[in-house]
């Protein structure tokens, strides 16, 4: 995970996740409509895996 990820998930969630697939840019894109904080966690999440 590198800084930039790290800063465009704290941004904009979804630009974080955006090479990772539509579902995962799906899910951070409705996690952070529903709140910031529970979309930068869920794009920390995904971008935390291998």
């Amino acid at each position: 995970m590198s800084l930039i990820r790290v800063i465009f998930s704290i941004i904009f969630p979804p630009l974080a996740v955006i090479d990772k697939g539509c579902g995962s840019i799906l899910i951070v894109f409705i996690l952070t409509l529903c709140g910031w904080i529970p979309g930068v966690i869920g794009a920390l999440i995904i971008l935390n895996k291998n």
